[in-house]
């Protein structure tokens, strides 16, 4: 999971009490082509889609959904998704017709799914309370990191169960965890197929399950032509999301191994488990990666979250401007959504093996 933002934790007690008496209804690299492809081939499997089987009976339940059994009684027609990965998936497989809103941004929204998001309401740019979510009645709420699902109550999904609103988490926000936090450690690495596994649940779910295929096969053939593509064994490359003081690096078992793993690359940090460690830029130096990978975040929640904000302290810090890879200027730029684990794990891949190729350090 991406380093969490910095939040408020105002008394939400009163507000509760009314929501629970609430009666519920039921950029990468030719972006808009290749997704818009996936799109193309559903479109044309669909309408034969009952003849295959692939039809959802309901009541549908997904087991064991980071701990929780996800009971879906038909179709959702009112979701709100609180994180940007869960939206993008979401959008990918045309929905957005039935989603109300979408909260807890990083970056803008991937450009083949402007015009579609521009349809959807926007409830915050950062994590939305409990009370905003079940303003809209939805009947589904989907997350991708579990602190936007639940803030700082545990049994925030029990809650929402007794209102009758399943909820469903990603997967990958728990897939491996060795703590309850699920900012922690992780033990083995993330691997694609935890996120076609949310893609495939999601369609099932909608019951779209043709357009769930037709996006996992295309994010596959992206990523093999990325793997096919690309040796970079002697670079050795570092991720940075955000933050100047404590920088957050990418450790071994999140998105970003996924994409050193695709390009052959060596991750500086790849003999730690915690997913985004904050470590020293004593330590960073004393490691001196090839290639330093830079998040460009939209957002305003820590230091360095911009990527001019980055370079700037990257050039005048009396430790950081000794770095090969500054003196060099061996800079690779991803949207810090590229980061999470999400169809943007693909786009980091693509954007990472772009950056190896044109600072001439692969095969």
């Amino acid at each position: 999971m991406f380093p969490r933002p910095m939040r408020s934790r105002a008394s939400l007690l009163a507000v509760a009490v009314l929501a629970t008496a609430t009666t519920l209804s039921a950029c990468g690299s030719g972006d808009d082509a290749k997704t818009d492809s996936a799109s193309a081939a559903a479109a044309k499997t669909e309408a034969g889609s009952s003849a295959t089987g692939t039809r959802t009976t309901y009541p549908l339940t997904i087991k064991d959904n980071c701990g929780v059994d996800v009971v879906v009684e038909q179709a959702p027609k009112r979701v709100v998704s609180v994180n940007q990965g869960s939206t993008e998936i979401l959008l990918s497989l045309g929905l957005e017709d039935r989603m109300v809103g979408t909260s807890t941004w990083t970056d803008a929204i991937r450009p083949n799914l402007a015009a579609a998001n521009a349809k959807v309401p926007r409830l915050g740019d950062n994590d939305v309370s409990y009370e905003r979510v079940l303003k809209e009645e939805p009947d589904l709420v989907t997350a991708s990191f579990g602190y936007a699902l639940s803030g700082d109550d545990p049994d925030r999904r029990t809650a929402y169960a007794k209102l009758g609103v399943p909820t469903y988490l990603a997967p990958s926000h728990c897939d491996g965890r060795t703590d309850e936090s699920g900012d922690g450690p992780r033990d083995h690495p993330l691997e694609m197929e935890t996120i076609y596994e949310e893609i495939r649940q999601l369609a099932e779910i909608f019951d779209v399950q043709p357009r769930g295929e037709a996006l996992v096969a295309e994010l596959e053939g992206r990523l093999a032509k990325v793997s096919a593509g690309t040796k970079a064994p002697e670079v050795s490359v570092a991720f940075w999301f955000a933050n100047t003081e404590s920088p957050y690096m990418a450790g071994a078992n999140g998105s970003p191994g996924i994409m050193a793993k695709a390009t052959g690359a060596k991750n500086a940090f790849d003999d730690t488990t915690v997913e985004w460690p904050q470590v020293s830029w004593e330590t960073v130096l004393d490691r001196d990666p090839t290639v330093l990978v830079l998040g460009d975040l939209r957002r305003k929640s820590q230091t360095g979250d911009k990527l001019e904000d980055k370079i700037r302290f990257l050039k005048s810090n009396p430790v950081t401007k000794r770095l090969t890879a500054v003196r060099e200027e061996r800079f690779v730029i991803m949207n810090g959504a590229d980061m999470n684990p999400s169809i943007r794990t693909v786009d980091g891949a693509e954007k990472l093996a772009a950056g190896i190729a044109k600072l001439e350090l692969g095969s």
